[in-house]
């Protein structure tokens, strides 16, 4: 997708501050953090949604969600307790659609959330 802004992240046309990268995602910090960690991990292939890459590829968004944890172990806060949100859809606040994960840690967080 040419006008995705995290495809362009992907192929490198926009930057980001890149943390992780594995064959299937990249993760990158969030340009406005909700808490000490907020990392964003996606896949390089393009999925609207949560449940789009669900459907379409379940090995990938395992692969994703093993790298979301593997960013909290790299940030410190996995001991501690992390969270990871998908937002899906835009009542519920999903404002690029391409999937990605937000890892949210170093600080408490309440619940419900929102």
């Amino acid at each position: 997708m040419t006008d995705c802004l995290f495809c362009k992240i992907v192929s490198g046309d926009v930057p980001a501050k890149i943390v992780r990268e594995s064959a299937g995602t990249v993760a990158f910090r969030d340009i406005n953090p909700q808490a000490p960690t907020h990392v964003l991990v996606i896949p390089r292939a393009h999925h609207a949604t949560v449940a789009d890459l669900a459907d379409a590829d379940p090995g990938l968004l395992a692969e994703l969600l093993r790298e979301a944890r593997e960013v909290a172990v790299d940030d410190g806060v996995a001991e501690g307790g992390y969270r990871i949100v998908f937002n899906t859809g835009a009542q519920a606040g999903q404002t690029v659609f391409h999937v990605h994960a937000h890892v949210l840690g170093g600080r408490g967080l309440n619940w419900p959330p929102g």
